[in-house]
């Protein structure tokens, strides 16, 4: 199709450029015209292929702004614990996964979740022992924040790292550690297979590009490396390394941006997001024993955040931050008034930086968003499963700042750019299902229409990467889009509960995804 003049006729065609579209022409990479079928060049000298739509719908392919392709693709190939209902559920899982591995394999699992369970206590270490038969066990949390692990990752250095607990159950530093460990033990070929199979699994959803949030803490320098390698057949990765003032390496690495999960707090599932005021539901203890209110952690200062814009503005990059707890993005935002003094807010505001998650926010946070040009990296998927008054946000933080979390609508309706993304493995890859939990919020006041939720995943995205002339169908624009089939427009398609399919992912005229006769 790259060097071939294609005409995509009788559909329905999502652009601005003519509502009535139902023809498309492709030039190589690029859309040469767009209009009505009885209009569209005819074939002497000027198609070389006519493709008959029979009434589907052509929209841009969508962008998912925030994915770890690594740990995706092992939790879609492995031991996928998001069904799970209870403790006996994951030990019962953990048990017939672990049948079919070698004896000195490490069992790798992803997603429990106790909080929906009715019984939330959760596998001991010793529970975890004994269902692994005998080998190590790590299970990392839905929020990829904490991890359940067994007894033979429990090192001397990882009991003495902040966050340890005797049951297992890990966050901060020591599950930091024994990720490293437990994904170490996993062979470069393994990686990418897991890669491979997400990102075939992600065209096949109509997506043409993804974000790799990795770093320290995240993910491995090859690991990361490898996932920006997998060539023209797969979307387009968008490298985003994560590592304090290391603009410089991000950019060795191939990475487009200082950015990603560079993280300013943790997750609220682990209670690790960074807040103003005290979790509802969790207690800590100090060094004397006694019982302390959790505020979550911060891990990096404002001095610290505005050190690393520096970094990012001296060498061109973009920076950016993961904060989701309200006094995580005031540190974060401080950090920015300290950059925009060194190097001047119109040089803050030119590296469209970014936060991802940006979960709780009152009005004076959010207008820092617009002060400084800040793109939302956001998931409206963790309203749909977490949000509401009962959910997770309900128990750790309340009823009203539940309801007042992952505001989309207030973002949205003061002009700050928002991507939306999966944050997969975390949420599942899925982008008609996000952009339906954005226009369903739990809190209607934050709720958003279906073509701002469609173009916050779609153009969003690559604007969020500096990218200004993709993710609209328009003339002499990148031929990027996904046919489907189904013959209603994006608004019916979202005010239904079924997702489409994707026939035929394009990138760039080039198919990724493609369920019909090669194009």
């Amino acid at each position: 199709m790259s060097h071939m003049r294609t005409l995509f006729r009788d559909g329905r065609v999502h652009t601005p450029a003519d509502p009535s579209a139902t023809a498309m022409l492709v030039d190589g990479d690029t859309i040469a015209w767009l209009g009505p079928t009885a209009d569209a060049p005819s074939r002497a000298g000027r198609v070389d292929r006519v493709v008959d739509l029979d009434g589907a719908l052509v929209t841009p392919a969508f962008v998912d702004a925030h994915v770890h392709t690594t740990a995706t693709g092992f939790t879609l190939r492995g031991l996928n614990l998001a069904g799970t209902t209870s403790r006996v559920q994951v030990l019962d899982a953990v048990a017939a996964h672990a049948a079919t591995l070698p004896a000195d394999a490490i069992v790798i699992g992803h997603g429990w979740d106790e909080s929906g369970w009715t019984d939330q206590r959760t596998p001991t270490a010793a529970e975890l022992d004994r269902a692994g038969g005998g080998r190590a066990v790590y299970l990392s949390r839905a929020c990829v924040h904490a991890a359940l692990v067994s007894t033979a990752l429990l090192t001397g250095e990882v009991k003495a790292a902040a966050g340890y607990d005797d049951s297992g159950w890990l966050r901060r530093d020591a599950h930091h550690l024994v990720r490293e460990v437990a994904f170490g033990s996993v062979t470069h070929a393994q990686v990418l297979d897991a890669q491979r199979a997400a990102l075939s699994h992600a065209a096949s959803l109509g997506i043409a590009s993804v974000h790799e949030c990795g770093g320290p803490g995240t993910s491995g320098e090859a690991d990361f490396v490898a996932a920006l390698a997998h060539g023209a057949w797969f979307p387009q990765v968008f490298g985003l390394w994560g590592e304090p003032n290391a603009a410089a390496k991000a950019k060795q690495l191939g990475a487009v941006g200082a950015a990603g999960d560079l993280y300013a707090d943790g997750a609220l599932g682990a209670r690790t997001a960074h807040l103003r005021s005290a979790y509802l539901d969790g207690t800590g203890r100090d060094a004397h024993g006694n019982r302390v209110e959790e505020h979550g952690h911060g891990y990096l200062t404002a001095e610290q955040v505005t050190e690393h814009l520096v970094d990012c503005a001296r060498h061109g990059m973009q920076g950016g931050f993961h904060a989701i707890g309200d006094q995580a993005i005031e540190t974060v935002l401080d950090g920015f008034k300290g950059a925009a003094k060194r190097v001047g807010v119109e040089a803050i505001r030119a590296g469209r930086h970014r936060i991802e998650h940006v979960e709780l926010l009152d009005k004076a946070l959010i207008a820092g968003l617009v002060d400084f040009g800040i793109v939302a990296s956001v998931q409206p998927a963790f309203d749909r499963l977490w949000g509401g008054e009962h959910g997770m946000y309900a128990q750790r933080l309340g009823r009203a700042r539940s309801l007042a979390s992952n505001p989309i609508g207030a973002l949205a309706g003061v002009g700050v750019l928002l991507a939306f993304g999966s944050d997969a493995p975390v949420t599942d890859l899925d982008p008609w299902g996000t952009c339906r939990a954005a226009m369903r919020h739990h809190n209607p006041v934050q709720r958003i229409g279906a073509k701002a939720a469609f173009a916050a995943h779609t153009r969003g995205g690559w604007r969020a990467v500096g990218v200004d002339d993709e993710g609209v169908l328009n003339p002499g624009w990148s031929a990027t889009f996904t046919v489907w089939d189904t013959t209603e427009d994006i608004s019916e398609v979202l005010h239904t509960e079924t997702n489409p399919q994707a026939r035929v992912t394009v990138l760039r005229g080039r198919p990724i995804h493609n369920r019909q006769e090669p194009l």
